[in-house]
């Protein structure tokens, strides 16, 4: 079983709103959370335990026909038993997919997915988002 979590803090001037449907443009999660980590600033956490809860990145990244790009990047920060990639939040507002590789190639900070699981559950995860 996959464990995919999807994150993306909610600045003191951004609508949490806004934020949210950039995670949903991402993710379809089972669960979604705000959690208050300083005065003002909020993160915006979305859970789900299977990889089908990614078939909105899925259809973006078919849509913009972008999977080797996505594949690279998906290997390029696998780490054992988990792979965490930083995505655009402007982007995923928009509907659309931009890797990033650092928090600063976002001004509002990126949208942060990580998955874990088994090395053939990556391997299987891989497979569906860019087959």
């Amino acid at each position: 079983m996959v464990e995919v979590v999807v994150e993306a803090e909610v600045r003191p001037t951004e609508d949490i709103e806004k934020v949210k449907k950039a995670i949903l443009n991402v993710v379809k999660p089972e669960e979604i959370e705000v959690e208050e980590v300083t005065s003002g600033f909020r993160v915006l956490r979305a859970k789900c335990s299977r990889v089908e809860c990614l078939e909105p990145l899925r259809g973006i990244i078919k849509l913009q026909q972008v999977e080797p790009a996505v594949r690279a990047h998906l290997e390029k920060y696998w780490r054992e038993d988990s792979i965490t990639i930083l995505l655009h939040k402007q982007a995923c507002y928009a509907g659309r997919v931009s890797l990033v590789d650092s928090e600063r190639e976002s001004p509002l900070g990126p949208v942060k997915l990580s998955i874990r699981g088994s090395r053939e559950e990556l391997k299987k995860t891989i497979e569906y988002l860019v087959k």
